[in-house]
């Protein structure tokens, strides 16, 4: 340590320079292209009281002009230090954590409802935003860093919100994101195709995420066991967990049965230990929006919440949940179908065409792209599921980066190409232009699905963000083929 503490007053904890308030604590950790702590400056300027770092990190701020403390990794030190400055620990709300390659966002939209529904003062952060009651704010990053987590949620225990959910990736568990907190109940959608570029194996990745399902990361669990990994989720956890198939004929606590799929309701049937069961329908289309939601409602029992009021609550009424940018339809009562969706892994692609072949009694139209500088192992797979599950591809950009644009069009074309020789692909880099050739291609009775872009609102290309909304953009070329008012 450098310079005295004991006089100080310490009011939050930031690592982004610009993002100081007078009074906090200045993390500075490594990053890819400097040090934090090349910003002690300027954090000073903006009113922070002191430094915590690492050795070099110490070494670069010998003339801070603050306290420096030192650590062996500031980092993993940051949600300890974060929980304690927010005082953590002493909030009321009941914290639910969901983790899994899919369907993360969507749980925690659909505990949000629920708990809504309830009369519950609630809040989330997923990958499309932040809520604290009734407020929304953008999000940037699937899960926040520490620092900003637990400032989240210190301003949402001011409001009294008395329960929230949080998405967890991979990541965010190895990065040390959501450190210093302990769920009262986190749960488990599936495990697929993703992230390679971050880990080695689906082994490694898989044990990323098992990390939330230990005692000093949450008190019980849900498990989705439908697949291999699963059942060695719930095989390994450490906490006492419930289980959720939502395929017949697995062995499990909870069972889901889908009554009805229609283009804009799925209906399903809940049965839980005992006998008790619940009846209710979610505003969207699939089987896998029919788990996500199975998986929201065991999570709040869990939790304590009473089944009986739960299905008096939403049984008829229905669950009254909107999720931006996943399956979201935006057309309206004539013409195509038109559904925009976040989803870029294999298994996001297969079960979104899956759910729209069901309710669909034309053509299936896809248009998407890939992420530069992302996952490049998973792009024939991405190209073979599309070719498989649609009728004609719209093959476009999507965030390309730093790569060439026109190379991963190619390795999604083959990946096309190889499953299904004859499909119809038009190959177009504009985005605007892509949708627009979908949408000539259809009529009524058609649907098209765009996936990727979801809700976000801009196109990354070579360190630009372009500005770019999807859904804003097909409602766009909607109103001029005249399908939509």
């Amino acid at each position: 340590m450098r310079g005295g503490i004991d006089d100080l007053d310490v009011t939050g904890v930031a690592i982004a320079s610009g993002a100081v308030d007078g009074g906090d604590l200045y993390v500075g950790v490594p990053g890819r292209h400097a040090h934090g702590a090349d910003y002690v400056a300027q954090a000073a300027a903006n009113g922070a009281v002191a430094l915590l770092t690492d050795a070099a990190g110490a070494e670069r701020a010998v003339d801070a002009g603050i306290p420096v403390l030192v650590t062996h990794d500031a980092r993993a030190a940051l949600g300890e230090v974060a929980a304690w400055i927010h005082r953590t620990a002493e909030n009321p709300a009941a914290l639910f954590g969901v983790t899994g390659t899919n369907g993360k966002t969507s749980v925690v939209y659909l505990l949000y409802a629920v708990l809504r529904q309830l009369g519950v003062t609630a809040g989330l952060t997923s990958t499309a935003e932040r809520r604290i009651g009734d407020e929304a704010v953008t999000s940037s990053l699937t899960t926040p860093e520490a620092s900003e987590l637990h400032a989240l949620l210190a301003r949402m225990r001011e409001v009294d919100v008395r329960a929230v959910g949080i998405e967890v990736s991979a990541q965010a568990l190895s990065r040390h994101r959501v450190d210093g907190i302990v769920f009262d109940v986190v749960g488990f959608t599936n495990l697929s195709h993703d992230h390679l570029d971050d880990y080695t194996s689906m082994v490694e990745y898989f044990d990323a995420k098992r990390e939330l399902f230990t005692p000093d990361r949450a008190r019980r669990g849900v498990v989705t066991v439908d697949s291999e990994w699963g059942e060695r989720l719930v095989a390994e956890s450490r906490i006492p967990v419930a289980t959720l198939a939502t395929e017949p004929g697995v062995d499990a606590d909870w069972h889901l049965e889908v009554l009805e799929e229609t283009p804009i309701r799925t209906a399903f049937r809940l049965e839980g230990p005992g006998g008790r069961s619940l009846e209710t329908g979610i505003p969207l289309i699939g089987r896998y929006n029919a788990a996500n939601a199975a998986l929201a409602i065991v999570m709040l029992v869990e939790a304590g919440y009473d089944l009986d009021l739960i299905a008096a609550t939403v049984g008829e009424q229905g669950i009254d949940a909107y999720i931006p940018g996943r399956t979201e339809r935006v057309s309206g009562e004539r013409g195509p179908v038109v559904y925009i969706d976040y989803g870029h892994t294999p298994d996001a692609f297969a079960q979104a065409l899956e759910a729209i072949r069901r309710t669909t009694e034309g053509r299936v139209v896809m248009v998407f792209g890939a992420d530069g500088d992302r996952d490049t192992t998973k792009r024939a797979d991405m190209g073979a599921i599309a070719a498989r599950g649609a009728d004609v591809l719209v093959i476009t950009d999507f965030h390309p980066r730093w790569e060439d644009p026109a190379a991963i069009r190619a390795a999604l074309i083959a990946g096309a190409r190889a499953a299904v020789p004859d499909r119809e692909i038009h190959e177009i880099a504009d985005q605007r232009a892509a949708f627009r050739r979908a949408l000539a291609l259809v009529g009524e009775g058609d649907a098209v699905l765009y996936a990727g872009p979801g809700h976000e609102d801009y196109q990354e290309v070579a360190g630009v963000k372009h500005p770019y909304s999807a859904r804003d953009d097909a409602r766009l070329a909607l109103q001029e083929a005249g399908w939509l008012e």
